[in-house]
């Protein structure tokens, strides 16, 4: 569970674990894909990913924990609130350190956007988008989800922004940033995207 992992990876850098709403955010009824399935597949990739220290895995840890634990689709600002989140209860557990660095990686999933230089960025990335590189069936089940959390968005104009937004996966060079994720996801990753592109326009 996403909260086991949390106040793991809150021990492992010396802070001292304290009960959280995590579940209780990712657990929301509006919720169809960002949910606790979700957390704790991010969680479980990323740490696959790159070779990290035992301290760069806890702070991956800790994001992905969090990265998605405000979620109103309302993006970027879904992202703020999760990495002042992040931040705050970070500093209760006394890991003021390390809190700007986890925000920051929560941030970097606005975007979706990282320095290939900073693997523990790069790791978390592609983890979170490892769904698009799923099989078609699990693929379809995720876009019907996130369409879900969208419902208030009318036909039309859910339309037009998903495909604004598939466009823009489909025309970067790369969708993910590590040879690992590359590797497992990439290719089955734009078969899914083009795919769903397609149905759009019909």
């Amino acid at each position: 569970m996403p909260d086991l992992a949390w106040h793991q990876a809150v021990s492992a850098l010396g802070g001292t674990p304290v009960p959280t709403d995590l579940v209780a955010r990712y657990s929301e009824p509006h919720r169809r894909y960002h949910n606790l399935s979700h957390a704790r597949s991010v969680a479980r990739d990323a740490v696959t990913l790159v070779p990290l220290s035992s301290t760069e895995t806890a702070v991956l840890t800790l994001a992905a924990c969090a990265h998605d634990v405000v979620y109103d689709a309302i993006p970027g600002t879904d992202e703020q609130l999760s990495a002042s989140w992040a931040r705050d209860w970070l500093s209760r557990s006394g890991l003021e350190p390390y809190a700007s660095r986890v925000a920051d990686l929560i941030l970097m999933t606005i975007k979706h956007s990282a320095d290939p230089s900073d693997h523990v960025a790069c790791a978390l990335l592609d983890a979170d988008l490892a769904i698009l590189g799923s099989s078609p069936a699990d693929y379809d089940a995720y876009a019907a989800a996130v369409r879900q959390e969208y419902s208030a968005v009318p036909d039309e104009a859910w339309r037009t922004g998903r495909a604004r937004v598939l466009n823009s996966l489909l025309e970067r060079d790369k969708l993910f940033l590590t040879p690992v994720g590359r590797n497992r996801w990439e290719g089955r990753a734009r078969r899914n995207v083009a795919r769903e592109l397609g149905d759009l326009s019909r």
